[in-house]
């Protein structure tokens, strides 16, 4: 516009300027207060005046916000800040001990950080994977993950339905392409091309004058069976969570243990399990064999750890034998019973004042170092006095495999059963079992009792060896160390999920490798015959991605034509057959490739 035009231009006003279409058009002659109001950055658009057109904006604006959130939790960015942010909350859970793992552990932890336990309790620090904040970015990525995919699982299957795209009309801007002058006909130009290009694994799709081919769709098919993966791992992971379930019990060399609630020792489960989803086996620990380094700087490190035990399943299952390693679990019903630790069970004999057996089996003991110096606590309720008076009884004290006197403690020099002796010592009162509160059975509350003594008034303990007999003063009873047993903690656990969650991650990185290396390519094959009578073969190549193997690959399709459509004699520039690489030219300009796609 020249200065003398924009000097007699009419100037509008701000109404005007708003209301008017760019193309001129006629401005409106309605009022402005019933055109209505626009409010700037809102979706509703103009705001109508009256209370229809209040309420008319509000559901235009609540529905366009709505679209927004959707867009932005189902983009691929919102998607993998989500996931980093679910990799960031699993930190917690690793650091800070967890009630729903080991709540003796998370309890010890409270007791040691007073100042912090209020705020990782609000904060559900103490059980992550279950607390409000974890399972929002859980769901939160679930839902996005499942955005994402929807719509580009349809796109594919469009593109899967479509058909190759038609030839440009100017190959030779394609980023590869190749041409020459060839004496054959254009049809069986065309033809072998079309055979070329299936044997390849290419869609290949014929018009007049060319053929357009498409290869690569595996690469979205890669893409998406990633996604998908990871929602079925996050699937898995959920499902895990909230059937699984988990114990400890400990075996005694000799007895066994059937998959019952009333079975183990401890049990947590997860919120959706019930008792009767318990698989159905048991087994008996027949016997166990360990053995140690003897010498050097990993003495006492176990070389040979394994227990041997006769399992079935179901109630009427034929029993089998096997052994059970530290990483070498049963799998049995669903379920994997793995080995966790190992110890002895001293055999003690205990008569009351009366000599009657008060007391008799073995007494599995709690190991306290590598050298499994173990505490030792034995309790027995049922117990008369050699009055015949009712009372009870409990021993104290370690169990040590290999005691060796020259060092000066008690301790154990060695895990292996070498010299193995029994140090007790023996109270009388009340244990407290009958206050109805549960008790551990390897802690002794000697609150409420009285511990003997020596004539000279020193406490009573006494070292037993297999065989010998210790006896109780005031004619109290006897306790005879009649052997050893031992015994070997197993942690069944049955999680649902697992099998899921290995074909999740099989499958996230298949997909992951065909995304990563299959090239979504078109290959364009033209013939036309020339004024001169003969036909000019134009191949070109475009690659959805950057590949370094198109121009090769081009060739290779061309070094195949050779034989139908070999190179007319006499041409200028033509090269051999032999070396077709040479004849393909790239070329990277964005222009020439944007505008070889357009066309």
């Amino acid at each position: 516009m020249t200065d003398k035009d924009s000097t007699n231009a009419p100037e509008r006003d701000e109404d005007e300027a708003a209301g008017a279409p760019d193309g001129g058009a006629p401005l409106s002659t309605a009022p402005a207060e019933d055109r209505g109001t626009a409010v700037p950055g809102s979706f509703g658009g103009v705001r109508r005046p009256g209370v229809f057109g209040a309420v008319a904006w509000a559901v235009r604006e609540a529905v366009g916000w709505v679209r927004w959130v959707w867009r932005q939790l189902t983009s691929m960015r919102v998607a993998l800040i989500l996931l980093f942010l679910l990799s960031l909350a699993t930190i917690p859970g690793s650091l800070v001990p967890q009630s729903s793992v080991d709540e003796v552990k998370a309890q010890t932890w409270k007791d040691a950080h007073k100042s912090l336990t209020p705020v990782y309790e609000k904060l559900g620090l103490f059980h992550v994977y279950s607390s409000v904040w974890f399972s929002a970015i859980y769901i939160l990525l679930f839902v996005s993950l499942i955005g994402c995919i929807v719509p580009r699982t349809w796109q594919f299957v469009g593109q899967l339905r479509g058909r190759p795209p038609a030839a440009p009309r100017r190959l030779d801007r394609m980023p590869a392409h190749a041409t020459w002058r060839t004496d054959a006909e254009p049809e069986a130009v065309l033809a072998a091309a079309e055979k070329v290009l299936r044997r390849r694994r290419f869609r290949v799709e014929r018009s007049a004058d060319a053929v357009g081919s498409e290869k690569g769709y595996l690469r979205e098919a890669g893409n998406l069976l990633f996604h998908i993966s990871l929602i079925v791992l996050l699937v898995a992971f959920a499902s895990g969570q909230l059937w699984k379930s988990e114990g400890g019990k400990l075996v005694v060399e000799g007895d066994g243990f059937s998959n019952t609630l009333t079975q183990y020792d401890d049990f947590k489960s997860g919120s959706l399990f019930r008792a009767d989803d318990l698989d159905s086996f048991g087994f008996t620990l027949d016997g166990f064999s360990g053995t140690y380094e003897r010498t050097g700087p990993q003495k006492g490190t176990p070389r040979d750890y394994e227990a041997h035990i006769t399992y079935w399943d179901g109630p009427d299952g034929t029993p089998r034998k096997t052994s059970i390693k530290v990483n070498e679990p049963l799998e049995t019903a669903g379920s994997k019973v793995y080995l966790i630790g190992h110890g002895y069970a001293p055999v003690v004999t205990v008569r009351d004042g009366q000599g009657n057996v008060a007391f008799r089996g073995p007494v599995p003991s709690l190991p306290l170092d590598s050298n499994v110096t173990e505490t030792t606590v034995l309790k027995v309720p049922d117990y008369r006095d050699r009055n015949g008076n009712k009372d009870q009884l409990g021993f104290q004290g370690n169990f040590v495999p290999t005691l060796d006197l020259r060092t000066g403690t008690m301790m154990s020099q060695f895990p292996a059963l070498d010299n193995p002796v029994l140090v007790l010592t023996a109270y009388r009162g009340s244990l407290g079992i009958d206050s109805g509160v549960p008790q551990s059975v390897y802690q002794l509350d000697t609150s409420k009792m009285k511990q003997f003594t020596k004539p000279d008034g020193s406490p009573f303990a006494d070292l037993l060896k297999p065989g010998e007999t210790m006896t109780l003063p005031g004619g109290a009873g006897t306790v005879k160390f009649d052997g050893i047993k031992q015994w070997a903690t197993f942690q069944v656990s049955q999680k649902p999920g697992n099998d899921l969650a290995l074909a999740g991650a099989v499958a996230a990185l298949l997909g992951l490798a065909g995304s990563l290396f299959i090239q979504r390519r078109r290959v364009w094959v033209r013939a036309v015959r020339a004024a001169d009578g003969r036909t000019v073969v134009e191949l070109a190549g475009l690659g959805r991605s950057e590949s370094a193997r198109l121009p090769e690959e081009l060739a290779d399709i061309a070094v195949a034509l050779q034989p139908d459509a070999p190179p007319a004699a006499g041409e200028p520039g033509d090269e051999p057959a032999e070396e077709p690489e040479e004849t393909v030219q790239t070329s990277e300009p964005a222009s020439s490739a944007s505008e070889g796609a357009r066309a």
